[in-house]
């Protein structure tokens, strides 16, 4: 794939570490909205799903990125 291809690789993590960071905030905006509505409290899974595999995501593409530029 890409990520093993000098600038492009770095770019393509860089990208994909910016995407997994865009989506942990709209996580945490989403549960600060459902606690501001009231959402009941078996409906917080949902948020809690989606929060861990945003850092899940992020943590693997960091650590893609590290090996990338330990590559390099």
């Amino acid at each position: 794939g890409f990520y093993g291809v000098g600038g492009i690789g770095i770019i393509i993590s860089l990208l994909a570490v910016g995407l997994a960071a865009f989506s942990l905030v709209i996580d945490f905006d989403g549960i600060v909205r459902m606690a501001q509505y009231g959402v009941e409290e078996k409906e917080s899974w949902r948020c809690a799903f989606g929060l861990m595999v945003s850092l899940v995501w992020l943590y693997l593409e960091i650590l893609r990125l590290l090996a990338i530029l330990n590559r390099n």
